[in-house]
C-alpha cells in the first residue's frame, strides 16, 4: 500500500514539474498542448490562454496537494493542518474545474472530445461539492469517499498523458485526431471505476472490523 501511495505522489510531482517547465520556464506557446491546438486551428484567443493558465496553476496545486488530504496518517497527525490543506484543495478544484469546463468547449477532436472533457470538469466540481456537503454535515466516512472519487478525477491529468503516449506509440501521431476523442474519456472514466472499487474494498474491510469487534464484545 505504501508503494502505491509513493507512486501516486511521484506521478503527481513529475507531471506537475513537467507542466511548470513547459508553461512557466520555457515558452508556453511552444508547449505540446498549445502546439497541438494550433495544428488544428489558426488562432487561439487571449481568453483561451488565460483559462489555460488558470487551469494549469490550480490543476497543479490540486494534483500535488490531493494525496496529503487522503492519507490517514498525515490527516490524523494534525487535523487543523488537514482542514487548511483541504480548503486550499477545494479552492483549486473550483478554479481548475471552471476553467477546464471552458477549455472543454474548444477541445481537439470535436463533440466527443468536448463531451468527454466537459463531463470530467462537471463531475470534478460535483464530487468536490458532495465532499464539502458531507463534511459540513460531519459525515466523515462519506466525505472521505467523495474525496477519493474527486482525486481520481484530479489524477486524470496524469492518466491523460499516459494514454497520449500509448496511443501515439501504437497508432502514430498522424491518427491523433481520431485517438484524442477516445483519450478524452479514457483519462478519467477508468479512474472513477478504480476509485469506486477502492471505496467498496474499504467498506468491506471496515465492515469486517466492526463485525469482529462486536463479536469480541
Amino acid at each position: 500500500m505504501n508503494k502505491i501511495k509513493f507512486l501516486f505522489i511521484i506521478s503527481a510531482i513529475l507531471i506537475s514539474g513537467y507542466s511548470i517547465v513547459q508553461y512557466f520556464i520555457m515558452d508556453a506557446h511552444q508547449a505540446g498542448f498549445v502546439q497541438l491546438k494550433l495544428s488544428f486551428t489558426s488562432t487561439l484567443s487571449s481568453l483561451w490562454y488565460i483559462m489555460l493558465f488558470i487551469h494549469i496553476i490550480f490543476g497543479i496545486a490540486t494534483l500535488v496537494i490531493g494525496p496529503f488530504t487522503l492519507f490517514a496518517k498525515f490527516r490524523e497527525k494534525n487535523i487543523n493542518r488537514h482542514k487548511v490543506i483541504g480548503r486550499v484543495y477545494m479552492l483549486g478544484i473550483l478554479f481548475a474545474g471552471v476553467s477546464g469546463l471552458y477549455l472543454a468547449f474548444y477541445a481537439t477532436g470535436g463533440l466527443i472530445s468536448q463531451l468527454g472533457f466537459g463531463f470530467l470538469s462537471v463531475f470534478w466540481l460535483v464530487t468536490a461539492f458532495q465532499a464539502l456537503v458531507k463534511i459540513k454535515n460531519k459525515n466523515i466516512q462519506e466525505h472521505q469517499r467523495w474525496m477519493i472519487r474527486n482525486y481520481s478525477l484530479t489524477f486524470a491529468s496524469v492518466t491523460l498523458r499516459i494514454w497520449l503516449l500509448l496511443f501515439t506509440l501504437v497508432f502514430g501521431f498522424e491518427n491523433f485526431h481520431f485517438s484524442y476523442p477516445i483519450i478524452a474519456w479514457l483519462c478519467w472514466v477508468p479512474n472513477l471505476i478504480v476509485a469506486q472499487v477502492i471505496i467498496q474494498r474499504k467498506a468491506k474491510v471496515s465492515g469486517k472490523m466492526s463485525f469482529n469487534t462486536t463479536n469480541h464484545a
